[in-house]
């Protein structure tokens, strides 16, 4: 039975993937700010929920009071607004949560996980493009692509393997907000700010979870030993 560890496990993408390795009976640890969310995830499974905030260094330290077997950095937040109009309070968030989070979530990682493991982070089609209001979300997440990309060449000979995977939107909490921004802007119904978000996605559609939950267990594999340093894009070709 793996140990999985699972940050930002309380809702969204985190929810499914969390969900996905507890059914295939590996011992899973969800974590995030919220424990209602997080027990709400649990269900009645056998995971263990903890509450942890991903730039607080000591409690990232405190958490990998064990070996875990897979590391799947999730825990992200959003932002968007033009350069101009960014407050470096603004920039800062994003930055610590989604950047910060997952060097601190991997760096822990890496001191228990001797004779192999992985790392996967859930990077995001902002982490391969710019975007013209998502400057700080897409800085963070190409960020994160190069930690990954880096760590990959470290620990390549020590049976660990570290990968990203990039979903286009999802439909989750997250994206939901997005859509509903749109519509707010532009004073358009929910299926036209819908068709806009997708507009980049040749499938025009939103991505389902599941698509992403698929990504991540592949990169969680045996049989995905040689994969490393990758961006896996689920996104239905964008580009």
């Amino acid at each position: 039975m793996r140990q999985v560890l699972v940050t930002g496990g309380g809702s969204g993408i985190g929810r499914g993937i969390a969900q996905h390795f507890a059914a295939a009976g590996d011992q899973v640890t969800i974590t995030g700010r919220r424990m209602a969310a997080l027990e709400e995830t649990k269900g009645d499974s056998n995971m263990i929920c903890r509450a942890l905030d991903v730039t607080d260094e000591a409690a990232v330290k405190e958490l990998f009071d064990q070996r875990f077997d897979v590391v799947i950095a999730n825990a992200g937040a959003g932002a968007s607004g033009k350069v101009k109009d960014l407050s470096l309070n603004d920039w800062n968030s994003v930055i610590n949560v989604n950047l910060t989070g997952v060097f601190l979530t991997f760096r822990e990682a890496l001191q228990s996980m001797q004779g192999g493991g992985r790392l996967v982070a859930i990077a995001s089609t902002a982490s391969l493009q710019g975007g013209s209001t998502i400057s700080a979300y897409s800085a963070s997440k190409h960020g994160v692509l190069g930690l990954v990309r880096s760590l990959a060449i470290e620990v390549a000979r020590s049976g660990i393997t570290c990968n990203a995977v990039c979903p286009g939107f999802v439909e989750t909490p997250m994206a939901e907000a997005a859509v509903e921004g749109v519509m707010a802007k532009f004073d358009v119904p929910r299926d036209k700010a819908a068709a806009m978000i997708t507009g980049n996605n040749p499938m025009k559609r939103m991505i389902d979870v599941q698509e992403v939950v698929a990504a991540v267990a592949f990169l969680a594999s045996e049989g995905a030993s040689s994969v490393n340093g990758h961006a896996l894009s689920v996104s239905g070709g964008e580009i």
